[in-house]
């Protein structure tokens, strides 16, 4: 099925440089050229995929991708689409330094609110949307928390963002352990060393 949606979205949009990316472990997907994700997504909606299941953003340190999830309850299909954008700058609160990539709310209305949590915990910035604003942190919130570089700001509004006798233990060693992990983007919570000195897993993938 992926080959064959790959093969439509060539034919039928100049530039989508469509390719199916099948998977032996995990679920295929469709990779599609990011500045055509709006006109990739009007072709499948008129194929038969009318419904937009969800918008996730994943942070490889090296690269953004945003991924649809479409499904055609009629035919009993799904497909995921995805899209590779550069990280562009995730540091502040300026929507103009971070990667684009058109909006697809005119095709769904679903879109508005998840764009809104893709751009608010990612930093994407979907143009088109007609209302980008932060939909779980607050409108002058810095940062995107869920990039790997992301440093949880101390204060915010002269108020203390997790104050020690507001946290367990085990927040305090989750703090002390995102401290010493920050200067390397690929570590994650699996490749921590626990309390006992043994490591917690072994470190794991980009982008897992």
């Amino acid at each position: 099925m992926h080959n064959q949606i790959a093969s439509t979205l060539n034919s039928k949009v100049p530039g989508a440089n469509a390719q199916a990316l099948i998977a032996t472990i995990g679920d295929s997907s469709v990779l599609v050229e990011a500045g055509k994700i709006l006109d990739v997504c009007k072709i499948l909606k008129s194929e038969g995929f009318n419904v937009l299941q969800v918008i996730t953003g994943t942070d490889y340190a090296d690269r953004i991708e945003v991924t649809y999830s479409l499904a055609d309850f009629t035919s009993n299909r799904e497909v995921l689409i995805k899209v590779k954008l550069s990280r562009g700058d995730g540091n502040g609160n300026n929507k103009e330094t971070l990667p684009k990539l058109d909006s697809v709310s005119s095709l769904w209305r679903a879109a508005h609110f998840q764009e809104r949590e893709t751009y608010d915990m990612i930093g994407v910035n979907f143009i088109g949307n007609p209302d980008l604003r932060r939909i779980l942190c607050p409108d002058d919130w810095t940062g995107y928390p869920l990039r790997k570089d992301y440093v949880v700001q101390e204060k915010y509004l002269d108020m203390v963002v997790n104050p020690a006798h507001k946290v367990n233990t085990e927040d305090h060693m989750f703090g002390k352990k995102l401290k010493e992990q920050i200067g390397d983007p690929k570590k994650v919570s699996a490749s921590w060393k626990d309390s006992s000195g043994g490591n917690a897993d072994e470190e794991a993938k980009d982008g897992e």
